[in-house]
C-alpha cells in the first residue's frame, strides 16, 4: 500500500529517485486497463503518454466487444471502414446506428458493451395506422426517432413487430415505450394534453413474445400515469447461439371492443440485456481508479524486473 502511495507522490512532486507513471511500460498499463470499464479507461487515458498509448491497445478493447461483433457489424452497416483498431470499432458501435431504412437502431452500452436495440413506431405493424381518423404520426424531440404514433380514439388496439438480429448469448428484456397524453411545448415549457386519454383503466393491455427457437411469453398490465414516458416490460427471452440470428416476434393488444380507448403515444420497442434492470452500478472515483491502476502497474513492473534482472 505504501509503495503505491509513494509512486503517486513521486508523480506529483517530480521525485527523480523513483519511476513515474509516465515511465511505466505501455504493455503493463494496457494489461491493467483491460480489467476496467470503458469510461474509466477513457478517463485514465488523459493522464500521460503511456496511459494514452496503452488505452488504444487492441488487448484492452477486444474483451469489451460482443463475441459476435463481426455479425453485428454485417447486420447493421452496409459499408464499414476497414483497418479500424478495436477501440475505434467499439466507439463506432456505441453510437445509435440506424438500419432497416432507419426504422431500427442498434448500439452498445458504453459501460458494459451489451447490445441494445430499438424499433421505431414506423417499424411496427399498427392496425389502422393509415386511417387518419384514428392514428397520426407526431413529430417530437422526445423520441430517438423524432416521431411517435398517436391514437386519438380506437376500439381495437393491435401493435405487432418482429426483428431478426444476431444477439450475443445472454438473456434479454423487451419493453414498449408508451405515454398516455399528447406532449407539446408552450412558452418553452413541456405540457401534456390528457384530453383524449380514456379506456386504459378498464381492461389491461396484453404483451406477447415469440422467438424462432420456440420460446413464448405473455404478460399484461394497465396503462397509467399520463404525461410520462414509461417503458412497460413485456417479456424476457434467452439467446444461446450467438453465431446465428435470433428471430423475435412481439405484440401489444387490447382488443376488448366493449369500450373505446385513446390518447396513447407509441414511441418504440426496446430490447436490452436483462441485467440492465437488475444491476447496481458502483461508481468508482477517478482518484480511486488512479490509485488502483498505479499500484497494479507498479507491482507488475517490479515483478517483471525481479524476474529478468
Amino acid at each position: 500500500m505504501g509503495t503505491g502511495v509513494s509512486l503517486l507522490a513521486c508523480e506529483n512532486e517530480g521525485c527523480p529517485s523513483r519511476p513515474r507513471l509516465g515511465d511505466l511500460p505501455e504493455d503493463c498499463v494496457a494489461l491493467v486497463l483491460s480489467y476496467l470499464d470503458p469510461p474509466e479507461i477513457c478517463k485514465l487515458a488523459k493522464l500521460n503518454r503511456a496511459f494514452r498509448g496503452a488505452s488504444r491497445a487492441d488487448l484492452v478493447w477486444e474483451p469489451k466487444l460482443p463475441s459476435n461483433y463481426c455479425l453485428v457489424i454485417e447486420k447493421v452497416f452496409k459499408d464499414f471502414p476497414e483497418n479500424l483498431c478495436k477501440k475505434e470499432i467499439y466507439a463506432r458501435l456505441c453510437q445509435p446506428n440506424p438500419f432497416d431504412g432507419g426504422t431500427k437502431k442498434a448500439w452498445l452500452d458504453k459501460r458494459t458493451g451489451g447490445v441494445c436495440l430499438s424499433i421505431s413506431s414506423k417499424g411496427l405493424a399498427i392496425t389502422g395506422i393509415d386511417d387518419r381518423r384514428y392514428w397520426t404520426y407526431i413529430p417530437t424531440e422526445e423520441s430517438r426517432f423524432n416521431t411517435v404514433a398517436y391514437v386519438q380514439q380506437i376500439w381495437w388496439l393491435e401493435v405487432d413487430g418482429e426483428v431478426d438480429f444476431p444477439f450475443p448469448a445472454g438473456t434479454y428484456s423487451i419493453f414498449f415505450r408508451l405515454q398516455l397524453g399528447r406532449a407539446s411545448k408552450r412558452l418553452g415549457r413541456r405540457i401534456c394534453n390528457p384530453e383524449h386519454v380514456h379506456g386504459w383503466d378498464i381492461k389491461p393491455v396484453r404483451f406477447q413474445l415469440w422467438t424462432s427457437d420456440g420460446q413464448h411469453a405473455t404478460s399484461q398490465c394497465f396503462l397509467d400515469e399520463p404525461g410520462r414516458w414509461i417503458q412497460y416490460h413485456a417479456a424476457d427471452f434467452v439467446v444461446d447461439n450467438s453465431n446465428a440470428p435470433t428471430k423475435i416476434k412481439f405484440s401489444m393488444t387490447q382488443i376488448d371492443c366493449t369500450h373505446t380507448k385513446g390518447g396513447l403515444c407509441v414511441d418504440s420497442v426496446l430490447i436490452y440485456p436483462r441485467e440492465f434492470r437488475e444491476r447496481e452500478i458502483i461508481n468508482v472515483s477517478s482518484k480511486e481508479s488512479l490509485f488502483f491502476v498505479s499500484l497494479s502497474c507498479l507491482f507488475l513492473w517490479e515483478y517483471t524486473l525481479g524476474v529478468f534482472y
